[in-house]
């Protein structure tokens, strides 16, 4: 069974084990998060259950790749380079 969820204004399709990386969440490593806005997705059928939980261990806070911001204007000596890392988190689906 998958579930498509929404964390912090993103949705991910996941389904139970699988890892992966949302935007930084205020919870200890360890601990147990669950998101309850999902929608169940099960071979061609597609339900909305507001009552249904999806729950997640934290499993560490991680920074994401460096994005370089590069901006020029020609002709006239401006050029400006900055570098971003974003924050994340990395959780692990225990139970849909």
């Amino acid at each position: 069974m998958q579930a498509l969820i929404k964390i912090s204004d993103k949705q991910y399709l996941v389904k139970q084990g699988d890892t992966l990386f949302v935007p930084k969440q205020n919870a200890e490593i360890g601990a147990t998060l669950e998101v309850t806005s999902m929608a169940a997705i099960d071979g061609e059928n597609t339900s909305l259950q507001s009552s249904g939980t999806v729950q997640f261990k934290v499993l560490g806070h991680v920074k994401d790749e460096k994005v370089i911001v590069f901006k020029k204007k020609r002709r006239k000596r401006y050029q400006s380079r900055n570098g971003h890392r974003q924050q994340m988190t990395r959780v692990e689906v225990v139970s849909i």
